[in-house]
């Protein structure tokens, strides 16, 4: 079993920057793949990032890329999401993933046992 609570979210000005944390207890934190989703109203949950237990490898879905920076600090058992450069399309709930089943397809929600309570960030125009 594997707790996840999120925070950091919160209402930016476009073009302003906030960093999202994931606290993780239950489980080997170094151990887990970990990941962040986020859900806009009325749309599905949609991949953001992801990142391998050494933090070696990570993956971000096309429109973050360059903008958005996925990192872990094992000693922490935490997982942080620092997003640039925001937009207003930017605006959801970002919630923090781990459990994931392995294979390829890091970037479904279905993947993943374990969610945290999201944490809303808004992007003002």
């Amino acid at each position: 079993q594997v707790q996840l609570v999120e925070s950091g979210g919160g209402l930016v000005q476009t073009g302003g920057s906030l960093r999202l944390s994931c606290a993780a207890s239950g489980q080997t934190f170094s151990s887990l793949t970990m990941a962040w989703f986020r859900q806009a109203p009325g749309k599905e949950r949609e991949f953001v990032a992801a990142i391998n237990w050494s933090g070696v490898n990570t993956i971000y879905a096309d429109s973050v890329k360059g903008r958005f920076t996925i990192s872990r600090d094992n000693a922490k058992n935490t997982v942080y999401l620092q997003m640039n450069s925001l937009k207003p399309e930017n605006t959801a709930i970002y919630y923090c993933a781990s459990g994931f089943a392995g294979g390829s397809n890091y970037d479904k929600p279905t993947m993943y046992k374990y969610w945290g309570q999201g944490t809303q960030v808004t992007v003002s125009s």
